[in-house]
């Protein structure tokens, strides 16, 4: 037995020595510079196939987006390579229908979570698309990026967002998008009900009223199943003018805050509390 032992030792010893894989020693030297958060913003599924990838040149330093300006020079330099230019992507929720202006048809009670809310007609709001205000999506942010408001609808802050994507896959009324900071124009809404009928579920509810679409450079803004779909290739024409003439405030200018700005022919909402079930 102690022969046969030693015999396959070095058959293992020498499989080893045969298959060995040389790996660059600089992956874990910029491992350890990576925040280690592996949360896939940058379109690896970690971090250290994010190291490995500014390796071979498929990603640059910049590419990562949780971490900090001094690390990513600090990358760049290490591996004699341009830091590079990222734009930055942060999550937007099409809704803006909170307690405050939306019907909740019927009150739900079950488990805390949208998820499951939605799995029972639908979760209870008048608006078939609209946000169900359980922060699925803030248990979910590994960034603690999402806050839920007093009116039932999450606030997704700029500066902590990585884009990470979290949000946008737990969400069950598929409401948020990944978008371009420089994205300030846009519509929080996704009702495709046609007509004025919708705006007895919710106040802010987009009606296809086509008005933004005659205030805006031709092309910027269409109709798309009865809403309103803003064409981001021409984001450089874009203007809080679009929104001026929105008479519900459900495509806004964001400012550099990341605050919602709507038009002057909105009608402001001054109700603080819950709209009653029914």
């Amino acid at each position: 037995m102690a022969g046969l032992g030693l015999i396959l030792a070095g058959i293992l010893v020498l499989a080893n020595k045969r298959l060995y894989v040389h790996e660059d020693p600089r992956i874990d030297d910029i491992e350890e510079l990576l925040p280690a958060a592996n949360c896939g913003a940058c379109g690896s599924p970690g971090c250290r196939p994010f190291a490995e990838g500014l390796i071979n040149g498929t990603f640059e330093p910049s590419r990562c987006t949780v971490n900090t300006e001094e690390s990513v020079r600090i990358i760049a330099d290490y591996l004699g390579v341009d830091a590079g230019e990222t734009n930055k992507k942060v999550a937007r929720l099409a809704c803006a229908g909170g307690k405050h202006v939306a019907l909740i048809r019927a009150s739900y009670s079950g488990l805390n979570s949208c998820r499951g809310a939605a799995l029972v007609s639908g979760g209870g709001k008048g608006c078939a698309w609209g946000c169900l205000g359980m922060g699925d999506c803030a248990v979910v942010c590994d960034f603690n990026a999402i806050t839920i408001d007093k009116h039932g609808l999450p606030i997704v802050d700029e500066g902590k967002c990585t884009a990470c994507g979290n949000c946008v896959d737990v969400c069950p009324k598929d409401l948020f998008k990944l978008h371009s900071i420089e994205h300030r124009l846009f519509v929080a809404c996704k009702n495709l009900e046609k007509g004025d009928e919708p705006k007895t579920e919710c106040e802010l509810v987009c009606t296809a009223c086509e008005r933004c679409v005659v205030d805006s450079p031709e092309g910027l803004i269409t109709l798309g199943n009865h809403l309103a779909v803003i064409n981001y290739d021409k984001n450089s024409l874009a203007s809080p003018i679009a929104v001026e003439h929105c008479p519900t405030g459900a495509i806004v200018w964001l400012d550099n805050r990341g605050g919602y700005r709507t038009g002057k022919a909105c009608k402001p909402t001054i109700r603080k509390k819950p709209l009653p079930i029914g």
